[in-house]
């Protein structure tokens, strides 16, 4: 077999394992499997290219740069990895998209500059392959960019405004095809130089005009792009393996923003045209629309304590809490005082599709009972308790009731059906699409003000200390 071929067979095995990985991904019983999965392939994958290469080209400099760039990588890659929080892991991801859209950029330019189809039957070919794969790398790496700086609140999480944003969008693809069409048949730089603003110009421009609301699945799509883009690098490298791996994820991106589009009753294309959550109407300023009530630790002891059911949904302040595990905590004590207790998870609960899932598994929490919206949603006139942790837009009635809220016709946990809700909040601030929530005024609704964390285990605590505290038809909580 020669070296070529073992390669070959290397990033086949890769590929299937991340296919393998994909599937394992899709349910919390084999995300471990298929994390491992994703990791092995990933190994082999680069692997198999280090030693293609310097079996290849045996003490070149290039050989010597490809060893500092995975060692510089692997260091940088690792470090990260140590000390990122489960809170900055949307962020983060957000950011490694940026990356792989820089890597689309460079391996573009080094396309044109190096021109290996400098004539014949495939120049054309490999022109299109160059321009199209700068400009997918462009737009994905300032969109990527601009979605890091509003999920770690470096920038205002609002959408931007700009004055004929759907024609500056749609002048700017446009422009781009005009201008393939112009390098494909007469190549020039400085087509180069201008796809390239125009991309990065385009993407800054797309995910600054969409709101804070709406950024998980902005950064699904984000993740799609990044797919894209690294299938173009794999055409332009010649590589089957990043051609298989970026067609992988930029469609698993596509499908998981369409599947979340829907569930937020969002157009697809909407998305993708880089304006849907732009506000309707100035509904989303900060004044209260009404009188709130606040409840003690103790009332909302007792108050679980006689509930027979409990519904939690959970948003991103549990995630900033680190408020998984009293949370899973006070689950355990509740169910085995016979109350039924199940968790209501939002489609885009947290900043990332999947982020309060993950929590929870991390905390133990039993898969059964973590449900989801649709699933939940119907039960809850017929709950006695729910329990808002860190919530907010994912549990606005203004989604629904409101036809000028910039989160209109969004779905939404209808908890405010329930008998009684208490929303665990630092204060009465509007959330991250920067709506107010009229949940908080409602009669049903009471606050309890301070870190989520602490206050779930001064709850814990209420129950240890206070035996007449216990369920109807459950010894005390304790």
């Amino acid at each position: 077999m020669t070296l070529t071929s073992a390669a070959t067979a290397a990033y086949l095995v890769s590929s299937i394992l991340f296919i393998v990985s994909l599937a394992g991904l899709s349910r919390h019983e084999t995300a471990k499997r298929g994390l491992f999965a994703g990791v092995t392939g990933m190994v082999i994958a680069v692997t198999a290219t280090v030693v293609h290469v310097v079996a290849g080209e045996p003490g070149t400099a290039a050989t010597a740069l490809l060893f500092v760039a995975v060692t510089v990588g692997a260091v940088v890659g690792l470090s990260r990895a140590r000390r990122v929080q489960m809170t900055e892991i949307p962020e983060l991801i957000a950011l490694l998209h940026s990356f792989v859209g820089l890597a689309a950029v460079l391996v573009g330019w080094n396309g044109y500059l190096d021109a290996p189809y400098s004539g014949g039957a495939l120049a054309n070919i490999h022109h299109a392959e160059v321009f199209i794969g700068v400009f997918i790398g462009g737009v994905t790496l300032t969109g990527s960019i601009v979605a890091f700086l509003k999920l770690s609140a470096r920038i205002n999480s609002k959408p931007l405004e700009l004055s004929g944003k759907n024609a500056i969008n749609i002048g700017a693809l446009i422009l781009f095809g005009v201008l393939t069409s112009a390098f494909v048949v007469h190549p020039h730089l400085w087509q180069m130089f201008a796809v390239t603003a125009i991309a990065l110009a385009l993407g800054w421009h797309l995910v600054a005009s969409i709101g804070g609301g709406d950024m998980p699945v902005v950064v699904s799509m984000l993740n799609s792009y990044s797919g894209w883009a690294a299938a173009a690098s794999g055409f332009l490298l010649g590589n089957d393996l990043l051609i298989v791996t970026g067609a992988l994820v930029g469609s698993s991106g596509a499908y998981l923003s369409f599947i979340m589009c829907r569930a937020m009753n969002r157009s697809f294309l909407s998305v993708i045209a880089g304006g849907f959550g732009a506000p309707r109407a100035s509904s989303d300023d900060d004044d209260q629309l009404g009188e709130y009530k606040e409840a003690s630790v103790g009332e909302t002891a007792q108050l679980l304590a006689s509930a027979s059911s409990v519904v939690i949904t959970p948003g991103y302040g549990m995630a900033v809490a680190q408020a998984q595990y009293p949370v899973a905590e006070l689950t355990r004590v509740l169910r085995e005082h016979g109350v039924n207790v199940r968790f209501g998870i939002h489609p885009v609960a947290g900043r990332l599709p999947g982020h309060m899932n993950v929590l929870l598994a991390e905390a133990k929490v039993p898969y059964d009972i973590v449900l989801e919206m649709d699933e939940v949603n119907d039960d809850l006139p017929q709950t006695d308790v729910v329990l808002v942790i860190g919530a907010n837009d994912t549990v606005n009635p203004a989604a629904t009731e409101d036809p000028g809220s910039p989160i209109a016709g969004m779905p939404v946990l209808r908890v405010w059906e329930s008998a009684d809700v208490i929303v665990f909040k630092r204060s009465m601030a509007v959330g991250y699409a920067g709506v107010q929530n009229p949940l908080f005024f409602k009669d049903n609704t009471q606050m309890l003000f301070g870190d989520a964390k602490e206050r779930v285990e001064d709850i814990l605590q209420a129950f240890r200390e206070q035996p007449s505290l216990s369920n109807n038809s459950a010894p005390a909580l304790s």
